[in-house]
């Protein structure tokens, strides 16, 4: 079945009239007929009385015509719903982000982006980095937000944050009150840091053996808030992103820099290569990077 045959059977009966609906439609009155037959031979039916002078429906043109009605109302519908799609009125994106990064930027991201397209719908999915790439690559999250370097393979890459890992530690340590800390002199401390899922664990500990020395780790959590309140209990040191210092109020701790050793902290937003791209994820995309060092993304080398 043809969706012209169909609009083709509709327009006769509700002109009541072969000659109406041809006159309507723009078409010729044999096409109109030939559009019809079509259709009865389709669904191997009759659909109209021939028998008669005027329009009329046979039973399973009753049918046809009742249902006819509710397909060309999808239809109609369904262009609505993509002429919406196509100016980002509607739609959802599921993004995959590790929780310091989404506590971090999250809501600062979905409140603009509300504010332009208050009906697409972001959904949050907070895993550890390494996590994230797989969600990514397996279509299981649209974009995700992760540590780089990534597989450039696999994935298209958008810069987001750069940071400076700073030393947190209480403010009874001796070396609390210093203005900056060599990262060497950790040695003997002991350290908290996220579990094994994230890609801060890792990246902590190689930092620390390209110094001369395996860090002690105390505790490990997937929450920096509890890391926080670790070190403001005097349990241990740790080494996070400056960006930790606007969120933490705590005054047990203080965040010092580190003394002549670069730990960066990149961020990038990933997407999986070749993969398709709704419209509302494209807009999202270029707003990120159209706002690049204003609104979203900040760069904190201090």
């Amino acid at each position: 079945m043809e969706l012209r045959d169909l609009k083709a059977f509709m327009a006769v009966v509700e002109h009541r009239s072969f000659t109406k609906a041809a006159h309507d439609s723009f078409v010729s009155q044999p096409s109109l007929s030939k559009s019809i037959k079509k259709l009865e031979e389709s669904l191997q039916v009759e659909l109209l009385n021939r028998s008669t002078r005027n329009v009329e429906l046979t039973d399973a043109g009753s049918i046809v015509y009742h249902q006819g009605q509710k397909i060309m109302q999808a239809v109609q519908e369904l262009h609505i719903l993509l002429d919406d799609l196509l100016n980002i009125k509607t739609g959802a994106i599921k993004l995959g982000i590790p929780p310091l990064i989404g506590t971090l930027f999250f809501p600062e991201i979905a409140r603009g982006f509300h504010q332009l397209y208050p009906e697409v719908h972001l959904a949050l999915i907070e895993r550890g980095a390494k996590m994230v790439e797989m969600l990514v690559e397996n279509g299981d999250v649209d974009m995700g937000i992760v540590v780089l370097p990534v597989d450039e393979r696999k994935f298209a890459v958008q810069s987001f944050i750069e940071d400076q890992f700073y030393v947190f530690m209480n403010e009874s340590h001796p070396y609390a009150h210093q203005e900056s800390i060599a990262l060497q002199d950790l040695e003997n401390e002991t350290f908290i840091i996220f579990a094994e899922e994230f890609t801060l664990h890792d990246y902590i500990i190689k930092s620390c053996e390209s110094v001369g020395f395996t860090p002690t780790i105390g505790y490990k959590s997937s929450q920096w808030d509890l890391i926080v309140e670790l070190v403001s209990s005097n349990l241990g040191v740790t080494l996070l992103p400056h960006s930790i210092a606007a969120k933490q109020t705590n005054t047990n701790v203080k965040i010092i820099p580190l003394n002549d050793f670069e730990m960066p902290w990149r961020l990038g937003i990933i997407t999986k290569k070749n993969a398709y791209q709704s419209y509302a994820l494209k807009q999202l995309l270029e707003m990120i990077g159209r706002n690049g060092e204003n609104r979203f993304i900040r760069y904190r080398n201090k």
